[in-house]
């Protein structure tokens, strides 16, 4: 779609899934695009950060909604409490009415939103509380007053989706699948290009259209048929499943959160939404709309599309790119208001063999596949623990496999900040009884003789790692201290075993020099801006 009338668009939720690859979207389409953000540092790394107006808000704030709406002709409401826990409803509720108060307000022309595919012919109040908030939700906006487009979906297929994630993890790590009944419920499955593609089109429907629009693929098929269409694909072995019935949605949470990344609070949700049928009653938007030959896009096919991206470690967004609700905010460890609490640090330090750069390329790759550098069966059984108590566990990975950027999540920590070849910042979102930072430094080693390690003429580098822990109560510090005693073997080791990942790079590198130039041999911290490989989000192929 080419836009001719230059509409500024608001997009709440940048941060999340969907709003992160809209952006882009709307940029591209020709749209002026500002974003609303609790937390603006976590867009300021996306490709498209320099394109777009970023402001501080929260849609439960109506001062700062109303700052977000002024000047806007079409806004894009992305927020919901997933996983919200208790009272979720009445947050979603509270948020959706202060939007459309100030989009009326504001003369804002559209209100764009992304909604559930509720089943047809049940009531409302039977429905799971994710599916009735997000019902209520779209009922409450259709009701301000603001031309509205709902946009009604059920399992949106795409890299990094959650409910990809679930499927994917599901599948391929269960040859042999005990599932509840659910597996069994009929879905219409939608790919997540499709999903942008309405989205963007969604904001030049003519003003007197204002209604919901349910929006699916050309598939309808059980989840059982999903799993196996998955399977072909993917070539798996044919996967035997047998379905039974006593598993509740409620166990079933349990059950996903043990096999996929996906934690029990956001499993839950997505598992309630299966009890009952969610097929497209209609497919109304392709009046204002118009299918492009080849979609909407087959469950085969959006799956393929998916796998691509995820072998090609070319996810541009996850669903854990939002935090999850319970994860801290707030304080910073570099607040200057910590005095009168205790804030417990552990420190280490040590000469690295090796360059800053190679020492930065290590610290970069934390995580994911490359582990945690020391006692692997202690993060394992942390990230147990963790899911056990409904935490998101380790297993969430990396959205990228070599680079980070603010707002990311990292097994179960989130990325903070990152200064490129010098400094990550994680913030802990494990259940903890407090609040836990681990920072990592990349510095040039002294340049005293007794520091440089390596011999003569080897600059060297010095790594640095401070483990952060602000105690809530009692609880919290007995933790720190019983706890303590193994830090020495997990923090000890994991410098150690940085130091020498980075030696061991910069010796690859010097055995075997790639068949490039030396400006293409720069970490990504240096390699300037004419240098850099085009981004997930400037190939418009497979959003």
């Amino acid at each position: 779609m080419t836009a001719t009338t230059g509409l500024h668009c608001l997009v709440t939720g940048a941060t999340g899934y969907i709003g992160g690859r809209l952006v882009p979207e709307l940029l591209d389409a020709g749209y002026r695009v500002r974003c609303l953000a609790r937390s603006p540092e976590k867009l300021r790394d996306h490709p498209w950060a320099g394109r777009v107006e970023i402001v501080r808000g929260d849609v439960t704030d109506a001062e700062s909604v109303a700052d977000a709406l002024r000047g806007i002709d079409v806004a894009y409401y992305l927020v919901h409490a997933l996983g919200g826990g208790s009272g979720f409803e009445d947050r979603d509720r509270t948020a959706a009415r202060i939007f459309a108060e100030q989009a009326r307000a504001a003369g804002v022309g559209r209100i764009v939103y992304l909604g559930g595919l509720t089943p047809a012919g049940i009531p409302v109040r039977e429905l799971s509380p994710h599916l009735r908030s997000r019902a209520e939700v779209g009922e409450i906006l259709l009701g301000s007053g603001v031309p509205t487009t709902v946009l009604r979906a059920a399992v949106i297929i795409g890299s990094g989706s959650a409910s990809f994630e679930m499927l994917r993890y599901l599948t391929e790590r269960l040859p042999v699948m005990v599932t509840p009944s659910w597996v069994g419920t009929r879905v219409q499955p939608i790919a997540v290009r499709d999903v942008l593609r309405y989205l963007v089109g969604s904001a030049a429907m003519p003003p007197e259209v204002s209604r919901a629009f349910d929006v699916g693929g050309p598939d309808v098929l059980t989840y059982e048929e999903m799993m196996r269409r998955y399977a072909v694909v993917a070539a798996l072995p044919h996967r035997l499943i047998l379905r039974v019935p006593m598993l509740t949605p409620r166990l079933s949470s349990h059950w996903i959160g043990l096999v996929t990344p996906v934690p029990r609070a956001l499993a839950r949700p997505l598992a309630e939404s299966l009890r009952h049928e969610v097929v497209c009653a209609e497919h109304d938007i392709a009046r204002y709309v118009p299918d492009p030959p080849g979609a909407p896009i087959g469950v085969d096919r959006a799956v393929s599309l998916a796998l691509r991206r995820v072998r090609e470690a070319d996810v541009t967004t996850r669903w854990s790119s939002a935090s999850l609700p319970g994860a801290p905010s707030d304080p910073l460890p570099t607040d200057p208001d910590w005095a009168g609490g205790s804030l417990y640090s552990d420190r280490r330090e040590c000469p690295v063999d090796a360059s800053p750069a190679a020492l930065w390329r290590v610290v970069e790759g934390i995580g994911g596949e490359n582990g945690w550098y020391s006692f692997p069966l202690a993060w394992a059984v942390r990230g147990w623990l963790d899911r056990l108590v409904g935490g998101v566990g380790i297993r969430r990975g990396r959205r990228d496999a070599s680079r980070l950027r603010v707002g990311d999540s990292l097994d179960f920590w989130r990325v903070e900040e990152i200064e490129p070849g010098h400094l990550l910042r994680l913030r802990a979102e494990m259940r903890l009884p407090g609040l836990a930072w681990l920072e990592m430094r990349a510095d040039p080693a002294p340049p005293s003789p007794q520091d440089r390690i390596g011999g003569e003429g080897a600059a060297g580098a010095r790594y640095c790692q401070r483990a952060l822990f602000h105690p809530h109560g009692v609880l919290g510090h007995v933790y720190w201290w019983s706890v303590s005693p193994f830090h020495s073997i997990v923090f000890g080791g994991m410098a150690r075993n940085i130091a020498r990942a980075a030696k061991r790079l910069d010796e690859e590198a010097a055995a075997h020099p790639p068949l490039v130039s030396a400006s293409d041999r720069v970490p990504s911290a240096e390699v300037p801006d004419d240098k850099r490989p085009p981004s997930p989000d400037a190939e418009r192929e497979n959003p």
